[in-house]
């Protein structure tokens, strides 16, 4: 662990202590309607555009992912795959559909507003498989410009933000059960962090289902950035592209090992009921701190140089890829 992080996770630590107290201090006819994800996120939010954030904390900030991961891991210790059973094939057919739809829609849409074809590809592949990495990953293999990579990065965050808040609210009014919303988050919103915040901001159960659908989306962005690289070099018919190679080590969400390791011994009954308990707990609260994060990474003046077009783009997209969800689910759980 780099020292520089310190300051910035001890801000965050602070940020979920005081979400959780003020999650449990909020009581509207006798329940906490508030939760602490939501509260933590506002409030990294608050302080970010405040103004008033020194820059000795930007470091940890930045580095976010480092716990939200290791609060994922933790969390597959919770994850039996035995209640998943026959939902699996289900749950792949939901997920590869909606990828495969929604890409080549949300491209197309990139086109008919005009985008540059790389910030088109961009953004199908941010909204489709986990946002910014995704982003990240695909950039480079097709020499997209810099503008190119932030706008898409921009576009996907504030989407996959709203999405966040919004999402578990109107699922809450419709009485959608925990599981089909879980399914609905893993598949039909941008990056991991956002979808771990939204399954769990619905309930727990919700956080588990979404979690582990989105893991198993993550598997297929190395696939996917071959796939890209070789069809944006047939696009241009450009030779400079041939051999662009996927940096798979740095592409690969490792992590995933650790959770469905800790989900394997769970099945295989090596967890006691106190051991999974602690696991969650602490997964969970991982996960809290990680989601402050998300709202101190949230700089509402970058969305600015966005511009209106590729905002437009990651809209519509974004209700393609909720409304094929939704559409797979009906069809198939």
């Amino acid at each position: 662990m780099k020292k520089e992080f310190l300051p910035g996770w001890i801000l965050m630590l602070g940020i979920g202590l005081v979400s959780m107290f003020l999650s449990k201090l909020i009581v509207i006819g006798g329940k906490n309607p508030i939760e602490s994800v939501v509260i933590a996120i506002i409030l990294g939010i608050l302080f970010r555009n405040s103004g008033l954030l020194p820059r000795i904390f930007l470091p940890g900030i930045k580095a976010f992912e480092k716990i939200l991961i290791l609060g994922i891991v933790l969390i597959g210790a919770s994850l039996n795959f035995q209640t998943i059973g026959s939902q699996g094939v289900k749950m792949l057919a939901i997920i590869l559909t909606t990828m495969i739809v929604s890409f080549f829609v949300i491209y197309v849409l990139g086109k008919i507003f005009q985008l540059p074809t790389a910030l088109a590809l961009l953004l199908s592949v941010g909204t489709t498989i986990c946002g910014g990495s995704a982003i990240a990953v695909t950039a480079p293999l097709i020499k997209a410009k810099e503008e190119e990579t932030s706008y898409a990065i921009g576009t996907i965050a504030l989407w996959g933000f709203v999405a966040i808040l919004l999402y578990p609210k109107i699922a809450q009014v419709l009485a959608v059960t925990d599981v089909n919303f879980g399914v609905f988050a893993g598949t039909a919103i941008h990056s991991t962090p956002q979808v771990v915040g939204a399954g769990f901001i619905f309930s727990d159960l919700a956080g588990k289902t979404a979690t582990a659908v989105k893991l198993v989306r993550n598997c297929f962005m190395v696939p996917l950035a071959f796939l890209i690289a070789i069809w944006y070099s047939h696009i241009l018919n450009d030779k400079n592209y041939e051999g662009t190679r996927v940096n798979v080590v740095k592409a690969f969400p490792w992590f995933l090992f650790g959770y469905f390791l800790l989900a394997g011994l769970n099945t295989l009954g090596y967890f006691s009921a106190e051991g999974i308990k602690a696991f969650n707990t602490g997964g969970k609260f991982l996960i809290l701190l990680g989601l402050a994060g998300i709202g101190l990474n949230t700089v509402f003046s970058t969305f600015k140089k966005v511009g209106l077009k590729p905002l437009l783009v990651g809209f519509f997209g974004a209700l393609v890829v909720a409304g094929c969800s939704i559409l797979m689910i009906g069809l198939l759980i």
